[in-house]
């Protein structure tokens, strides 16, 4: 009920600025020790789930974009996500598309956003990861889940140069990530979704000189067979996927440019993650992410086929006590 309250005061402002000022506050609040305690004494849940050689203490994550530049990683931890990805990050930064660019349709518990990568550049994200791994190592909380960097390219980097791009990038943040996230498939940089095309992943992939576990992050508008390609490259080549990423898909009265995410996702995305456990088989790890509000949403996920699932859409809807009633809700399911 608080939430409630809340955010029906974060919604009457504008989309992007609510979530800049719900930042500075997480940021505020994670620099005094008793408040990350309290907070994670009233989150805190038990649910552990080893995969990608990793302990999870549950499975319930954090999507890449609401953390982009690796901020709010002890609130996070805090609020009793299992798992925190953090990014898009770039080689470069970016100032990433023009405002506004992030748009809410609560009727649809939905959002859209054409972000465009904005972050500060890998670099300063390596600064970030650096500070969190040596603060993490004497945490009185114990705030230890492990980090997902998801890495992108720079919007003026061309399909050529894609490979380089990444595998630069990558080098540099790969000490700092328990696991790095090659996003393929955001619809907000022109022609990144090229590079789900299975010559193009396999050049990236070469180019990539693999430090620890890699996912790539796929769309949810393909085709059975682009999906039937891609999968087949990344069981060779990589050690998981996460599906889905956004939808260029429209529910009417929906005019904005981007990705839509959210319940109107959640159907397309399960879908997906089906099909691709269908074709990987049972012990190829897949993290489930599109539409999760609830329980019932997360238990779906692992049913279609999900070791790990993520929230986004749900957790600015839902609030902060969705981690925990997700992992609640998910104790004694599991595909292993």
């Amino acid at each position: 009920m608080l939430y409630r309250a809340i955010r029906s005061l974060l919604f009457r402002m504008e989309a992007e600025e609510a979530h800049e000022f719900v930042t500075r506050q997480m940021e505020a609040l994670q620099e005094i020790p008793i408040a990350l305690r309290v907070i994670h004494a009233a989150h805190r849940i038990s649910a552990p789930v080893q995969l990608l050689g990793l302990r999870f203490p549950t499975p319930v994550g954090i999507a890449a974009g609401f953390d982009k530049d690796a901020r709010l990683i002890p609130m996070l931890a805090a609020l009793g996500f299992g798992f925190i990805e953090v990014g898009t990050v770039t080689l470069r930064p970016q100032a990433g598309n023009p405002k506004p660019r992030l748009f809410r349709y609560p009727e649809h518990r939905a959002l859209i956003n054409r972000m465009g990568f904005n972050n500060r550049g890998v670099d300063a994200m390596v600064e970030q990861l650096r500070k969190w791994s040596a603060a993490r190592a004497t945490s009185p909380a114990k705030l230890t889940p492990p980090i997902f960097v998801n890495v992108g390219r720079n919007r003026d980097v061309t399909l050529e140069g894609a490979a380089d791009d990444y595998a630069e990038c990558y080098r540099r943040i790969a000490p700092c990530a328990d696991v790095a996230v090659l996003n393929l498939s955001s619809p907000n940089t022109p022609g990144l979704r090229d590079l789900q095309l299975p010559e193009q992943l396999e050049k990236l992939l070469r180019a990539v000189d693999k430090r620890g576990p890699i996912l790539v992050k796929i769309a949810p508008d393909l085709d059975d067979t682009q999906l039937g390609e891609i999968c087949d490259v990344a069981v060779r080549m990589v050690d998981g996927m996460i599906c889905t990423n956004t939808t260029v898909d429209r529910l009417p009265g929906m005019n904005e440019g981007g990705g839509l995410s959210g319940e109107p996702l959640k159907a397309k995305a399960d879908a997906i993650l089906a099909k691709v456990r269908a074709r990987v088989g049972a012990a190829f790890p897949l993290v489930g992410v599109g539409g999760v509000f609830s329980a019932a949403d997360a238990r779906e996920k692992i049913a279609a086929g999900a070791d790990l699932v993520q929230v986004y859409t749900g957790f600015i809807y839902e609030g902060p006590g969705l981690p925990r009633k997700l992992a609640r809700g998910m104790m004694g399911m599991s595909r292993r």
